[in-house]
């Protein structure tokens, strides 16, 4: 678990207003909705943040989101499903 005030590193997937799927790493994942998220994600707004993983380095958060970006769209709604049905969302 993270130590008080340490900044963790994220990867998640958020999902866009026009049903693509789109996968970022960093340190947060607000600001998408307000215009200053990724390029790809301005043109369809609103977006909805559906998954999360959190890495103690910032190479492990990219090195992941190079690993979701590469699965097809049905792996990573599995992925999705099956992190909801864990957190029973």
């Amino acid at each position: 678990s993270p130590i008080k005030g340490e900044i963790m590193n994220y990867t998640y997937i958020v999902e866009c207003g026009d049903g693509s799927l789109d996968e970022q790493s960093g340190k947060k994942n607000t600001g998408h909705n307000a215009g200053k998220g990724a390029k790809y994600t301005k043109s369809r707004l609103p977006v909805k943040l559906v998954y999360s993983e959190t890495f103690a380095t910032k190479e492990e958060a990219m090195s992941r989101e190079y690993a979701i970006k590469h699965m097809k769209r049905k792996e990573k709604l599995q992925l999705i499903e099956n992190r909801a049905e864990i957190f029973n969302i």
